[in-house]
C-alpha cells in the first residue's frame, strides 16, 4: 500500500504538533504539507521541529502550495478557520478530516455540500474510547429512559474558547436520540440562583475551563437511589491524534460522502 499524502492545517498549534508526530509515527501516512497563519513565528521551520521530528516539510502559509500534493488534510483549528479551508479542499479534490469544533448550522451545511465532491470525516472526537463511550451511552439512554435526571460535564484546558464542547454536545446529541427528543429543545446550559429541580425531560451541561486539562467527560443518569456515570478521561492528545491519522487511513478508499468516528471503527448498526 502506498502511503497517504497527509496535509496538516495548524501544524504549531498544540494539536497540530501532536498529528505531524502522529503522521510520522503512522507506516501508512507521509507527511507533505503543514499550513499556519502568515504571521507564525514558526514559518520556514521543519514542520515537526518542537517534537523531535524531521519531516523534511517546512511550515508554510501558502495554502495551495500546501495542498499541492497532498491527497487529504487534517484540520483541528477553529470554524472560522476551517470554513476556507473546506471549500479550498473542495475545489482542489482533497480529502478531510476535520476535528474543529463550534460550526453553526452555516457552517456544518458547508461541510455537507463539500462532502458531495470529497470525502470527510467530521468527528467531535477522535478517541477510540470516546466514540465508543457515544455507542454505549445510546444503550445506556435507552435502557434508563424514565425517571432519571441527565447531566453532562466536561472540563479543558484554559485556551478552549467553545463551551460545552463540541464532544459534550456530541455526547446530549446521542442521548437526545435514543430518547427520541430533540437537544435543541431539551438542553439546559448552566444554572445559577434558585433553579430548582431539573425539569423532567432535560438534560443538563456544565462546563469546566481551568490550567491545562487534556479533556474529561461523564454523562451522569442519577434518579432516587442510584446514580450510573459513564466516563472518558485523557491525558495526552496523542489519542486524538492518533484517531485522526486512522480515520484519514480509512477513508482513503471512500471517493466522497459525510462519515464520522462510528462509521471508522464500524460500530453503526451494532
Amino acid at each position: 500500500m502506498t502511503q497517504l499524502k497527509v496535509a496538516i492545517a495548524g501544524a504549531n498549534g498544540r494539536m497540530g504538533k501532536t498529528l505531524v508526530q502522529a503522521v510520522a509515527a503512522n507506516p501508512n501516512t507521509v507527511l507533505v504539507g503543514a499550513l499556519e497563519h502568515a504571521e507564525s513565528d514558526a514559518l520556514g521551520l521543519d514542520a515537526g521541529y518542537a517534537v523531535g521530528v524531521k519531516t523534511g516539510v517546512a511550515i508554510s502559509a501558502d495554502v495551495d502550495a500546501v495542498l499541492a500534493n497532498a491527497d487529504l488534510m487534517i484540520d483541528f483549528t477553529r470554524a472560522n478557520v476551517s470554513l476556507p479551508l473546506i471549500a479550498k479542499c473542495a475545489e482542489k479534490g482533497v480529502k478531510m478530516i476535520i476535528g474543529t469544533t463550534g460550526f453553526d448550522a452555516d457552517g456544518k451545511a458547508a461541510i455537507q455540500a463539500a462532502a458531495e465532491k470529497i470525502g470527510i470525516v467530521f468527528a467531535a472526537n477522535y478517541s477510540l474510547g470516546v466514540n465508543l463511550m457515544f455507542h454505549i451511552l445510546d444503550t445506556v439512554a435507552r435502557v434508563l429512559n424514565e425517571g432519571y435526571d441527565i447531566e453532562i460535564l466536561e472540563a479543558h484546558h484554559r485556551h478552549k474558547v467553545d463551551a460545552p464542547s463540541g464532544t459534550a454536545l456530541r455526547m446530549g446529541e446521542v442521548i437526545a436520540n435514543a430518547l427520541g427528543r430533540d437537544l435543541k429543545e431539551c438542553a439546559v446550559y448552566g444554572r445559577e440562583g434558585h433553579s430548582g429541580a431539573p425539569e423532567a425531560q432535560t438534560i443538563g451541561f456544565a462546563t469546566v475551563r481551568a490550567g491545562d486539562i487534556v479533556g474529561e467527560h461523564t454523562a451522569m443518569f442519577a434518579t432516587e437511589g442510584e446514580r450510573v456515570e459513564i466516563t472518558h478521561k485523557a491525558s495526552s492528545r496523542m489519542t486524538f491524534a492518533a484517531g485522526a491519522v486512522r480515520a484519514a487511513v480509512w477513508l482513503r478508499s471512500q471517493d466522497k460522502g459525510l462519515f464520522d468516528m462510528q462509521d471508522v471503527l464500524g460500530l453503526k448498526n451494532r
